[in-house]
């Protein structure tokens, strides 16, 4: 079976940091719990589901479309620890020697590049999967195109399909961000129409099932709380659909040729061995047929990681 996994790279590196103890170093003090656990969930979804082409998209630091659109965007989120920002570049550089394709595109988010690249692929593949924390990316599920949410810890996740996606919301994949417009994210820190909850939002949703047609017919909302609230907050509502909506249609001219995966890279054990993860090196290369790297273990300090069992 052809299949194309995409994954959010900050959202699974931010749930592997969080999910595991910061006591995870290297015996000359260098943290390694966010490498550590990103490396084990790539693993365990590649075990599990056998993709035959993979793509890890990136943010980048250059402010977005959706804060210019809106200065408060994501301002409520803290600063990302230190302990964090020294991971990142490594697990970029380790990715680079595993011979995964990786990806991003300043003035835009990593749910972009993976929201383009799904529809760009979206006739080239048997299903195409989404490794992600963010549930904005559900609005990208299909019939083929499915969301794989970690819960408890690293190595449990969640599928999400158009129908789950309809049994938990009330809505559709194709207005997930209408949903959104109404009830807000306060992780993104914006709150549209308050007052407006999840289940009003569904029931608004079943008569007029985008927000343009609902703010059109606002005479045919019964409750007069709720017409007053969405009348006061309508530039607020079709702002945030905006800034709720993945954008799909980027320039991105890599060919599916360059997200072909077929094993990781010998060079990725390298990278691994001078970070002391000699367990984790187990479990990436254990369906490995050649294993040219001799692992000659260093003193280490810290043995945590070895203790660890996540499968």
């Amino acid at each position: 079976m052809q299949t194309l996994l995409l994954i959010d790279a900050h959202a699974m590196i931010h749930r592997a940091y969080h999910a595991l103890p910061d006591t995870l170093r290297t015996s000359d003090g260098r943290p390694t719990n966010a490498i550590y656990g990103f490396f084990l969930m790539l693993t365990k979804v590649i075990g599990d589901f056998k993709p035959t082409h993979i793509a890890i998209a990136f943010d980048t630091p250059t402010p977005t479309f959706r804060k210019k659109l809106y200065k408060e965007y994501q301002i409520k989120r803290p600063p990302m620890e230190n302990l964090l920002k020294v991971q990142i570049p490594i697990i970029k550089d380790l990715i680079g020697k595993s011979g995964i394709f990786q990806i991003e595109r300043p003035g835009f988010e990593a749910d972009d590049v993976i929201g383009t690249l799904s529809t760009k692929f979206k006739d080239s593949f048997d299903r195409i999967l989404i490794l992600t924390g963010d549930r904005d990316l559900l609005q990208l599920t299909t019939d083929h195109t499915f969301l794989i949410a970690p819960k408890n810890g690293v190595s449990n996740f969640d599928l999400f399909t158009s129908g789950t996606v309809f049994q938990k919301y009330g809505v559709t994949p194709s207005h997930f961000t209408d949903y959104k417009a109404l009830v807000g994210d306060s992780s993104d820190g914006y709150i549209t129409a308050k007052g407006i909850g999840p289940k009003s939002a569904k029931t608004l949703l079943e008569i007029h099932p985008t927000i343009e047609k609902l703010l059109s017919n606002l005479n045919d909302v019964e409750n007069k709380r709720l017409k007053q609230i969405l009348s006061d907050s309508t530039d607020k509502i079709k702002l945030f659909k905006k800034i709720a909506t993945i954008v799909c249609n980027l320039n991105i001219e890599n060919s599916k040729k360059e997200l072909i995966f077929e094993k990781f890279n010998d060079k990725l054990k390298v990278g691994l061995q001078d970070l002391e993860l000699y367990s984790l090196i187990q479990k990436v290369f254990a369906t490995s047929v050649k294993n040219n790297v001799p692992l000659t273990k260093k003193k280490v300090i810290n043995k945590t990681t070895d203790q660890i069992g996540l499968f």
